[in-house]
């Protein structure tokens, strides 16, 4: 048993107010998420097909249940599945994979934001290449629910403008209006920093406004210094986020955090299209 004072707990207290600005906000408590089900129980219940999005199962039991064909997204801390804990387990499987993580979690200094972002322009350039063989049509399906690869690319479009042309740069209003906020953005917040969210654009419009964005990265690592990683930016990414300051080093960090979570997610979509 996890005794209700574990470290752990705090760990991830502290995360998730990075988490809950993420593609979901992984967190139902503050952010106003239905208490409906809250400590419900579930006793011979048919859940087959039931899907959970953007929900906090911190806590969560089951049972002697049947978890066939079952896939899990989004933080894990102390997960055990047949009192074992995978937690580690599926966190070195994914460093195994995306040995970008591994490099991410090591930076440091300005000379390590460049070599990341080296990394991540050369990921993102060869799965673009990967898209140069599929149909355009694919680059607008969304597999299993998730974003496409086109709106994974204006997400990061926002992401950039954001936490990089708004808050390093100090710029007020660098939105794109191709950009994609997060779901939980609220339409009308978005309409008001003149993102259009009803816009179709076609895959070379967005591939043009994300290369243009994918430079102002590239300026901001090479301008980045050790000592200019402590100052702390003034303005917050968007309305509706927390009003807070923060360094330059978390604000280029969170961009390149984003970069490396939706690649993962865009070359596991993109290898079920093109196996079809």
């Amino acid at each position: 048993m996890t005794a209700t004072n574990d470290p752990a707990d705090e760990v991830r207290a502290n995360e998730l107010v990075a988490a809950q600005f993420g593609p979901h906000r992984f967190y139902a408590g503050e952010g106003g998420g239905s208490e409906e089900f809250k400590s419900a129980r579930f006793d011979v219940a048919d859940l087959r097909g039931a899907r959970f999005t953007d929900c906090d199962l911190t806590g969560l039991t089951i049972r002697d249940g049947w978890l066939v064909n079952v896939r899990i997204s989004g933080y894990l801390s102390n997960l055990a599945i047949n009192d074992v804990d995978v937690t580690d387990f599926v966190s070195a499987e994914l460093d195994r994979r995306h040995p970008e993580r591994v490099q991410f979690r090591g930076v440091r200094t300005a000379d390590d934001f460049r070599a990341m972002w080296h990394t991540i322009e050369r990921l993102w350039a060869q799965a673009t290449e990967r898209t140069a063989r599929l149909p355009q049509s694919a680059l607008a399906e969304q597999v299993d629910e998730e974003w496409s690869f086109e709106q994974t690319l204006r997400h990061l479009i926002f992401i950039t403008d954001a936490w990089a042309s708004r808050t390093v740069l100090d710029e007020p209003r660098p939105y794109h209006p191709l950009g994609l906020p997060q779901s939980w953005y609220p339409d009308a917040d978005a309409a008001a920093l003149g993102i259009d969210l009803a816009a179709r654009p076609g895959y070379a419009e967005i591939l043009a406004a994300r290369a243009d964005r994918m430079a102002v990265m590239r300026r901001v690592v090479t301008g980045l210094t050790d000592n200019g990683l402590g100052r702390l930016c003034q303005r917050s990414p968007a309305p509706g986020y927390p009003d807070e300051e923060r360094p330059v080093a978390d604000c280029v960090g969170v961009v390149m955090d984003e970069e490396i979570e939706h690649y993962r997610f865009a070359v596991r979509d993109l290898a079920v299209l093109e196996a079809r």
